[in-house]
């Protein structure tokens, strides 16, 4: 036993537990959740004006119903973190370090390394597992394999203070598995983010510890399997030997870690200064050897001891503010992170869309106009005709008036079916008429004193101007029905996002309040 170990493993049982008043940050957090969910009802986006069967009021009530459901789903998936609530509150009064990696990279031999170390010493050692929401006791070891060997989320108690969590590796052969860990992320105080020297730090390995440094918890980095073969002598006869890697060889190894963490965390614009300096160890050697203290400090094992006692200092100032980090990482991934990835990018959708549409508004008039005048004069020449003898221009223009009228709202409704168009739209069409006489009628009198072809013309051309006019106007007067309709949506979206944009700003600044009151502690 060395003396670095023996000074651990007193340490980790003399650890003490300083408490914290958090009720505060919980409260805020709370109101956050609630004025959140009331300012979201408040703003839900009307349709006024649209006909369900648009495409933008489908949108809306899209995004409507997607929030309904977000609120369901953000409940159910609080309660899904009851286990690792329970399961952190049953160990209140110890410091959980949570074991983290791809499979096979050494996380079972290295929790039962240290195991082993604690029950030579005479320290209390228990492992266990999570079995249908309970942890059960167990005398069974952590398997050890070359391929994923943990299906379960599994434990070990070392000593009075210190536990181990031992989860499926992050990129784990099955879902579940890998489900599992994410879980049970929240339970720990501080993460061992172990990565074989075979092929150490991973950069996929890297985003999801970039997700635990947001979350505040520290990180130690362990190149584990700090080992290598070599071939040597022994009576005459060649064997395979493996040697602990050399202190050069580890220090570059280490270095080479931690730079490619640090510039990976740097993209991913998380502080690298969160990381912890990065240790090898060799829990094969360790175990394999003498247990005596040059046998642990070849291995790596006095360093490894060195790094979990520095780590456990802000291991503790995080499980003082555990229960807020909880509801914060649940508000920020889950509630936030939710509305961000999907509301926002709905959001922004429409708001494209509806900015398409009151674009194409002057479009959708100059159809409208084309086509209804389009079919009202194929008909004037006979309009004209009917009233040639008496030469009643007043008839003409009261049945021109009604056949504008109807050509009008047939072509708005195939123009503008998607939209609701007020009924005063139609009825002011009949209110330019008197214009329209008069330009007719003086048509109409110049017949007397000219050429009675050059006046049918100009009559002609001047009631055909008319209707032009005359569907302008009304026409102009549904566009604008329909683009107060997409404004008064266009501005909802807008109140939508900036709703989002505001308590994401709140949540940053609790977050910065929780955090800022830790370092002052």
């Amino acid at each position: 036993m060395s003396a670095i170990e023996q000074h651990f493993m007193a340490t980790a049982d003399a650890v003490g537990f300083a408490q914290r008043d958090i009720q505060q940050v919980l409260g805020q957090l709370q109101g956050w959740l609630a004025g959140l969910v009331q300012s979201l009802d408040n703003g839900r986006l009307g349709c006024a004006g649209l006909s369900s069967t648009h495409t933008l009021a489908q949108l809306a009530h899209g995004i409507n119903a997607g929030l309904d459901d977000s609120k369901l789903d953000w409940a159910e998936q609080w309660a899904a973190l009851r286990p690792a609530q329970s399961l952190a509150q049953s160990f209140e009064g110890k410091v959980m370090l949570l074991v983290f990696g791809k499979f096979n990279a050494g996380k079972s031999s290295l929790c039962n390394f240290l195991a082993d170390r604690f029950h030579a010493q005479g320290h209390r050692v228990q492992y266990f597992h999570l079995e249908g929401g309970q942890l059960r006791e167990t005398d069974e070891r952590f398997h050890e394999g070359a391929t994923e060997t943990t299906a379960r989320l599994q434990g070990v108690c070392l000593g009075e203070k210190l536990v181990l969590l031992d989860t499926p590796g992050l990129h784990s052969v099955t879902d579940e598995n890998a489900a599992l860990t994410q879980r049970f992320l929240d339970s720990a105080d501080a993460v061992l983010w172990l990565t074989s020297s075979t092929s150490p730090g991973q950069v996929q390995e890297l985003d999801e510890l970039a997700r635990e440094l947001h979350r505040g918890k520290p990180l130690l980095p362990i190149v584990t399997r700090s080992d290598f073969v070599e071939e040597d002598e022994i009576d005459g006869a060649i064997v395979t030997c493996l040697r602990n890697k050399t202190e050069a060889n580890r220090a570059l190894q280490e270095a080479d870690v931690l730079a490619r963490a640090a510039g990976k965390l740097r993209m991913l614009e998380v502080d690298p200064a969160q990381l912890k300096a990065v240790v090898s160890v060799s829990a094969y050697m360790a175990r394999h050897q003498e247990h005596d203290g040059d046998a642990l400090a070849e291995a790596g094992v006095d360093r490894l001891y060195s790094a979990l006692l520095e780590i456990v200092v802000p291991a503790l100032a995080y499980k003082q503010r555990k229960p807020a980090e909880i509801l914060l990482h649940h508000l920020d991934e889950q509630v936030l992170g939710r509305l961000q990835t999907r509301t926002l990018v709905a959001l922004a959708e429409l708001a494209q869309s509806l900015q398409s549409e009151i674009d194409s508004m002057p479009a959708h008039q100059a159809r409208l106009v084309q086509m209804a005048w389009r079919e009202v004069i194929p008909e004037l020449p006979t309009l004209l005709e009917q009233h040639a003898e008496q030469r009643d221009v007043e008839a003409v223009c009261a049945e021109l008036a009604l056949m504008t009228i109807t050509a009008f709202e047939r072509q708005g409704k195939r123009q503008l079916k998607d939209y609701v168009l007020p009924v005063a739209c139609s009825a002011h069409i009949a209110l330019p008429v008197g214009v329209a006489y008069e330009i007719a009628a003086q048509a109409g009198a110049e017949v007397e004193d000219d050429d009675a072809a050059v006046g049918y013309e100009r009559l002609y051309s001047s009631l055909s101007h008319a209707v032009r006019e005359l569907l302008t106007e009304v026409s102009g007067k549904a566009v604008v029905a329909c683009g107060k309709a997409l404004e008064q949506l266009s501005a909802a979206v807008a109140h939508q996002q900036q709703v989002v944009f505001a308590y994401e700003r709140q949540l940053k600044e609790i977050r910065r309040a929780l955090h800022a009151d830790d370092k002052q502690n």
